[in-house]
């Protein structure tokens, strides 16, 4: 009787069938992979001579998914991250952890990043300099809080002073502009991040030698001056020159302000053009808020502030498996480890056998609709078949009740 090979056929074809409608139901969600029904035939227990053994039917032997790279949207949303390679995002449900392909997160109220179902993304964790810190993944968390002011500890000023100026008669004065012949500005830092300015003043006091003074808030600085610059025959600095430079403060911050102030000689010079300031630097800034993100192939989130300084706010690693075929469906597009798939391999993007990531994208579903539709017309063939054999079988069982 073929009644038992015809319902297995018939099961093992609405397997197939649900696994194909589950594919084309999830085309459209984000880091989605693909499953397929794996058949194997099924044979009675039993020693057959003669080689005229019949099978009695198929049966499902597994539904595995296919760990293929699906295609990279573009969305613009820097948290919307893809990995490019393998590996799977490491998540943490209140300390349990899970594995996801899709990247769309968003920051939660306390600054955590976050699935939509609220599970958390993990990664190395950076100190408040913003060195990274590899050590055991853990919740990654966005930090709010204002950046720390950084004092101005060196600084550096090119120019070009005119060689045709002629030396002042009067003697030195902040507020005398006969008394000097150029000057600039130059805004500094205090340990509060409070911004000081610094002018400088250039007299000339003969032929290729310069005196520089300074004053800051309205007072002129000690000692005066502050040092000389030596130009040769042909308008260049022998070495560079170094000044120290000591503010005094009375805002409460670190008093005084004192950092060396240096003129490079490969950018300073005296020439018979106008005089001119190049390129001013200091070390220096105030305190910032963070005005946004982005996140690196390598998966450091770097936060940008206000004050023009980037800092790093953590790492997000990425996990991978011997057999990922092993990992059971959590649902909300998450897996779980277990003992058929072997332990995490936890590190950095692109290291090892890690893919990188694409910040601002997403990896659709790896869902080839148009094959997953031609499959869904074999596997509806098969049913009918199957289905035929039955009703071929029960006519058959009908001429056989019916003989007299």
């Amino acid at each position: 009787m073929s009644f038992q090979q015809g319902l297995s056929g018939l099961n093992i074809a609405a397997r197939n069938l649900a696994a194909i409608g589950n594919n084309v139901a999830n085309a459209s969600t984000i880091g989605y992979k693909s499953a397929r029904a794996e058949f194997a035939d099924v044979y009675a227990n039993a020693l057959a001579s003669g080689g005229i053994s019949i099978g009695i039917g198929a049966s499902v032997t597994a539904v595995k998914q296919r760990f293929s790279q699906g295609n990279l949207l573009s969305t613009g949303n820097p948290l919307d991250v893809a990995i490019n390679g393998s590996g799977f995002f490491r998540l943490s449900t209140n300390g349990v952890a899970s594995y996801a392909r899709n990247g769309q997160f968003s920051l939660d109220r306390d600054g955590y990043v976050v699935t939509n179902s609220g599970a958390r993304l993990t990664g190395y964790q950076a100190d408040s300099g913003g060195q990274i810190i590899a050590s055991t993944p853990s919740d990654l968390r966005i930090t709010l809080a204002n950046i720390a002011p950084q004092a101005t500890t060196d600084a550096r000023l090119a120019l070009n002073l005119d060689s045709r100026a002629t030396a002042p008669t009067p003697a030195f004065s902040i507020n005398d502009p006969t008394s000097y012949n150029s000057s600039t500005a130059m805004t500094v830092y205090d340990s509060q991040g409070n911004a000081q300015t610094l002018t400088l003043y250039f007299r000339k006091t003969a032929a290729n030698t310069w005196a520089v003074h300074g004053a800051a808030n309205g007072t002129a600085l000690a000692p005066a001056p502050l040092g000389t610059l030596t130009f040769g025959n042909s308008g260049q600095l022998a070495a560079d020159v170094s000044m120290n430079v000591s503010i005094p403060l009375t805002n409460g911050a670190v008093t005084p302000l004192a950092f060396p102030l240096t003129f490079p000689t490969a950018d300073s010079s005296q020439y018979g053009v106008d005089f001119a300031v190049n390129q001013i630097r200091q070390d220096g800034f105030t305190t910032g808020r963070i005005a946004g993100f982005s996140v690196g192939e390598d998966g450091v989130i770097v936060g940008r502030y206000t004050n023009g300084q980037t800092r790093a706010q953590g790492q997000i690693v990425l996990a991978n498996f011997i057999n990922a075929q092993g990992l059971v469906a959590l649902g909300n597009n998450q897996w779980a480890e277990t003992s058929e798939s072997g332990q995490s391999l936890v590190g950095a993007p692109g290291s090892g056998s890690l893919g990188t990531l694409q910040a601002g994208s997403l990896e659709e579903a790896n869902v080839d609709l148009t094959q997953e539709l031609v499959d869904m017309i074999t596997a509806q063939r098969v049913y009918q078949a199957n289905a035929q054999t039955i009703r071929t079988q029960d006519q058959l069982l009908q001429t056989i009740v019916n003989l007299r």
